[in-house]
């Protein structure tokens, strides 16, 4: 409904403003749109996530809620008016201090929550802290840093000094991109665009499945005013098909007849600027018809082809098979089995999808938030009929991905307004548009039997799951083939086999999310070896050690490793499990029982059996710059500093003396997908060949041997070789086609086989390890559940940044327990943050983490991959810790009150 403008005057970080605004105007939409202060981010435009917080006369408040009425007269501060006279403030500081900031995305939420925090409370405990920030949501820290940091924004911590040169890898490094998260600075997907772009506004299905036929689409674009162009799948010019697996490209950017799933894109509405206000999507003429749908895998496979070349509805098949199980099993002095089932889980960033585009030249330029530029403008350019050198896809900050961000969203479809108008072209999801169209983890329905020897070594085990992918095929073909290798855990199983299908169903599409489908069969795995430890009679850890992997065996693959460090991180447990062995007895009688869990995970590195490629540019310019061009995606994760560090020791300078250039299609070579813990692995590994090429490089050219130190100046580069010096005048140089004097480019790609039929081959090169302890309480009263402690020990191989692997430590395990006890996505039920539940400040507690060092020949300085790891143990450990408080095990996740409270009942009938 349009109201008319009055003058709204206020002040904003001390400015005094006057705008005309509408009184229902969004006070976000205001700092945002029409005053261009973007640090103030929308996350749910309903209240839900508090990314928008703002201050309004010291009070903090949601600015996606407050009129513009209600701010007239009144002091308004932004996160931009935290810092003053180009210092940051305090609390800014602790929190990159703290690793507090690591998307970014909430960030300014935070700051502004804390800042009215501190206002009244200079010194709060941690408690109070969380009261203070509870109505923030994050989906990457964890939480746990930016309480301390909050409570830390008292202390006159001094600046940290530089690190000097070859000292970067293992230093506590902030992130190199942390000023601009705390500041406001930093550009998101929907934080620019290009001035008079057009609003695109996506049409979905509201069914799982329909046939629909559009009106007379003309008539109705010429009689509603602000329309400037509709477009359909006949518009698209290019294939209309796309898919992260090319053999497995079944998806349409834009539907054509029928939509396969609840929010699947029919067409494109492109509105003048101003117009997507007032704009009744309602009125749309298109006519729905709905069909059956099959939204159970079970009933899938009886029901009619989703896609008529995959009959049963059965994308793919994985298969992993060693020895012969079934006797192993049959001769078992001790047998487990059981069953698993998990939910659809919402990867709930943030950040919606968002992003522009623009032609520059004959370029189509599109910036957008994404996990995978050069896979974005390749699947871009296919989708549009265009080569892929006149498609440029500009990555910007990433606020949160989690594996969702890799697939195709909105690139085609802003893309193609673009190309089709001429005029630049904005698009920013809704929460529900994002929720509803964008992947999930799949839910997964497992089996499995797991037998041992009298000693309780493990001598066999079965695994049989079927993962529900959705309509269509995403990362399905993925996880089908990744959780049969998987599904042991890192441990020695001499006889195995391990099914997984991948089968369509009209629900939601699956598709990556940090693990591709390990943290569910690990569930299976991991409360089935807690069974056979009780069976055997052995404590719960030691069973584990009993049958950890070792350097020099063989996984069921047939690979034979090295640096298996499973055995480390559950030594380093043994202290830890002790004492909370002890806590869960000491509980004092009644209702409230106490419970101590542990799990496992193991995780192989990047692509499985399959090419998996990073390529890394750095270069010196005429005056004397280094400039790394590294084009791996940082969603939160630390790559562009944890990169940078690598590279910086291996050239041999000081960190603080490179410059980044962060992923641009133009500008960065492929470093390939941000996925499968692979960046500081395959890409630093990248990094390093580069830095140490163009150290050779240029001591080669002055004649220097190795061992020689390297400074950059203004326009030399300056080398000491011992008691010489040498002088290399830039000036003098001539630069190269990339405009450097010097440059060296390294492309590095993990050493793998294709795996045979029996699953049998060397899948990943590098594998990294972990093991978690819970300690929680059950009241068994109620069936709810409080987290009282977790202790992680993960093996990084190499710790590039502590602070930076403690942040994904701590963010994995927040994800692990939103998959362990309440996130359920239910299309049509749940397409919200306040719906659908992820962890808050109260959901997580304290995290002990454990860094173990092995290192992996393979990696850079030694160092394995961490990101999606650390997730993998946290869910079976809370349900094994709560089958020890109870014993009763939930084997239906989330593990909801109601459904402890269901498993307590029938175990004691």
């Amino acid at each position: 409904m349009s109201f008319d403008t009055r003058p709204a005057a206020f002040t904003v970080n001390g400015r005094q403003v006057e705008i005309e605004a509408a009184p229902t105007e969004r006070l976000s939409h205001l700092l945002r749109e029409r005053l261009g202060l973007t640090g103030t981010k929308v996350g749910c435009d309903a209240g839900d996530c508090g990314a928008c917080t703002v201050l309004v006369d010291g009070m903090p408040q949601c600015a996606c809620l407050m009129p513009a009425a209600r701010v007239a007269g009144r002091q308004v501060t932004t996160v931009e008016g935290l810092a003053s006279d180009g210092r940051l403030s305090a609390l800014q500081a602790a929190f990159l201090r703290h690793g507090a900031a690591q998307c970014g995305i909430c960030t300014p939420g935070m700051l502004m929550a804390a800042a009215a925090l501190l206002s009244v409370n200079p010194r709060p405990a941690p408690a109070e802290a969380e009261a203070a920030l509870g109505g923030v949501l994050c989906r990457c820290t964890g939480y746990r840093k930016i309480v301390a940091a909050v409570c830390d924004a008292w202390a006159d911590a001094p600046r940290p000094a530089p690190v000097p040169a070859g000292r970067a890898v293992g230093a506590p490094v902030a992130r190199l991109d942390g000023p601009p998260k705390v500041t406001g600075a930093d550009v998101f997907g929907a934080d620019r665009w290009p001035a008079g772009a057009l609003w695109v506004h996506v049409i979905r299905s509201p069914h799982h499945h329909a046939d629909f036929s559009f009106g007379d689409l003309a008539a109705w674009q010429a009689a509603t005013p602000g329309v400037a162009a509709v477009f359909t799948a006949a518009d698209i010019p290019g294939r209309n098909a796309f898919g992260v697996i090319p053999p497995f490209a079944d998806q349409p950017a834009l539907a054509v007849d029928a939509a396969r799933f609840r929010g699947e894109a029919v067409a494109l509405v492109a509105l003048e600027p101003g117009a997507a206000e007032d704009f009744d999507a309602t009125a749309f003429p298109v006519t729905w018809e709905e069909l059956p749908a099959a939204l159970d895998p079970e009933a899938a496979k009886s029901a009619p082809a989703i896609h008529p070349a995959r009959p049963g509805n059965l994308l793919i098949r994985g298969l992993v098979r060693r020895g012969d199980p079934d006797a192993a099993l049959a001769a078992a002095a001790h047998v487990a089995e059981g069953a698993i089932e998990t939910a659809y889980v919402e990867h709930a960033y943030i950040e919606p999808e968002a992003g522009c585009a623009y032609m520059d030249g004959e370029t189509l330029v599109i910036h957008t938030c994404t996990q995978a530029p050069h896979m974005d403008r390749d699947d871009t350019a296919v989708m549009l009929g265009l080569p892929p050198e006149r498609v440029r896809i500009v990555a910007t900050s990433t606020g949160g991905g989690f594996g969702s961000k890799l697939d195709i969203s909105i690139q085609p479809l802003v893309g193609l307004v673009t190309l089709k108008t001429g005029r630049p072209a904005r698009i920013v999801y809704t929460r529900g548009d994002s929720m509803r169209s964008t992947t999930k983890r799949h839910p997964a329905r497992m089996r499995a039997r797991i037998g041992t020897d009298a000693a309780g070594r493990v001598t066999g085990q079965v695994f049989d799951g079927d993962f529900n992918t959705g309509a269509y095929a995403s990362w399905g073909p993925t996880v089908a083939n990744r959780v049969p290798v998987h599904a042991s855990g890192p441990y020695s199983v001499p006889n195995y086999r391990a099914e997984a299908r991948a089968i369509h169903t009209n629900g939601p599409i699956a598709g990556a999310f940090r693990g591709f489908g390990v943290p569910q069969a690990t569930i299976m795995q991991e409360v089935l070896y807690d069974q056979l430890a009780a069976d055997a009679g052995i404590d719960r850890l030691a069973f584990r050690q009993l049958n950890a992997l070792t350097d020099g065996e063989s996984t069921v693959c047939g690979q034979r490793l090295s640096a298996v460090g499973i055995g480390a991180c559950l030594a380093a447990l043994e202290g830890p499990w002790s004492e909370a062995l002890a806590w869960a007895a000491d509980a004092p009688a009644g209702p409230v029982t106490r419970g101590v869990g542990i799990a496992s995970c193991w995780y192989g590195c990047g692509n499985t059996a399959l090419p998996n490629p990073s390529t890394i540019r750095i270069g010196v310019t005429a005056a004397g710059e280094v400039v790394l061009h590294q084009g791996a995606a940082d969603i939160g994760q630390g790559a562009n500093t944890v990169i940078a560090q690598i590279a910086a020791d291996a050239l041999g300078v000081a960190l603080g003396a490179i410059r980044l250039v962060g992923p641009d299609t133009a500008f960065t070579p492929d470093a390939g997908k941000t996925s499968a813990s692979r960046q500081t692995y395959v890409s630093g590994r990248a990094a390093e060949a580069a830095g140490r090429a163009l150290r050779s490089a240029i001591l080669r050219h002055a004649n220097v041997a190795e061992g020689a130190s390297l400074g950059f100046g203004q326009g030399t580069i300056v080398i000491d070789d011992g008691a010489a010096r040498h002088v290399i005048d830039l000036a003098a140089l001539a630069e190269g086609r990339d405009g450097y004097v010097f440059a060296a480019e390294e492309t590095y790609d993990p050493p793998t086989t294709a795996l045979d039929a029996d699953g049998q081959g060397t899948p990943y090169a590098v594998y990294g390890y972990g093991a978690q302890i819970v300690e929680l309480s059950v009241d068994t009263r109620l069936g709810t559940v409080k987290l009282h402690r977790i202790t992680a020990a993960h093996d990084l191989g190499r710790v590039i940044n502590p602070v930076l692997a403690e942040g994904q430590i701590e963010g994995g395990i927040a994800q692990g327990i939103g998959l362990a006890l309440m996130e359920d996505y239910v299309p049509g039920r749940t397409e919200n943050l306040h719906d659908y539940l992820i962890p808050t400040f109260g959901d997580v507690p304290e995290i002990h983490h454990i860094l173990i060092e092995k290192p992996d020949p393979e990696g850079p300085f030694g160092a394995k991959g961490l990101g999606e790891h650390v997730l993998i143990p946290t869910a079976p450990a809370i349900l094994n810790a709560i089958r020890h408080a109870t014993g009763a095990l939930v084997t239906r996740l989330p593990a909801t009150p109601d459904r402890v409270l269901a498993a307590i009942r029938s175990k004691g009938a």
